[in-house]
């Protein structure tokens, strides 16, 4: 079960927004991501709980932040409550995307087991939901992911396979790399791996294909 601290940052200015101290594990039926956020002065800031089956697709999400909250999964596309900071309104929402993403590191991790690419896999155009800090707003966009290459490193517990992705903003035209090793983010725009305790969880060499959960309009 690797456990780990993220250092997360502003990827324009470089300002830090603070860490994000986790544990994951892959599990008969999936996988799942469990965190707590603190800000660059060390108080709680919110939490994650993300769970995926085992074709990758969010079963659960759980997201505080701020007091706001945001509960959702994979239906009809993805689905979310999102609840105010009194607790006394909610506002719900639904978008024919593929899956879900935000600040945190899981969500890359998420997409990553989603798409399952090869680097010989033409780039993949998904649709997402980003939850947006500190306030967790919903907003909708579109990524192209492409493996570039999966290189083998050799460590004291073995080789690690990372892999080497290639993403493109298609709203922005913006494009960055994202390097995850199993079920860690080594480093993306605005993340760092500070800490690792346990390696990365490797996820089964044969899983079963994935389908597209859903499909967006051209």
């Amino acid at each position: 079960m690797p456990r780990g601290r993220y250092s997360l940052h502003d990827p324009h200015d470089h300002r830090p927004l603070g860490e994000e101290h986790f544990h994951c594990a892959p599990g008969p039926s999936g996988w799942r991501y469990v965190s707590q956020t603190t800000t660059p002065s060390g108080d709680h800031a919110g939490s994650v709980d993300l769970a995926l089956d085992d074709l990758g697709r969010p079963i659960r999400l759980e997201l505080h932040a701020a007091s706001w909250q945001v509960r959702g999964a994979a239906l009809d596309g993805v689905t979310w409550v999102r609840t105010d900071p009194t607790g006394v309104h909610a506002t719900e929402g639904n978008v024919r995307a593929h899956a879900f993403t935000g600040t945190s590191p899981a969500f890359l991790v998420a997409l990553s087991r989603l798409l399952r690419l090869t680097p010989a896999s033409p780039a993949t155009r998904v649709r997402l939901v980003c939850f947006t800090d500190p306030v967790l707003a919903p907003r909708t966009l579109d990524q192209s992911w492409s493996l570039v290459k999966s290189e083998a490193h050799a460590t004291d517990n073995g080789p690690l396979t990372v892999d080497e992705y290639q993403v493109n903003d298609l709203d922005t035209g913006e494009q960055h790399q994202v390097h995850i090793a199993g079920d860690v983010v080594l480093s993306a725009p605005g993340i760092e791996l500070e800490d690792l305790e346990t390696p990365p969880s490797a996820f089964p060499t044969d899983p079963p294909e994935p389908t597209d959960p859903a499909p967006t309009d051209s």
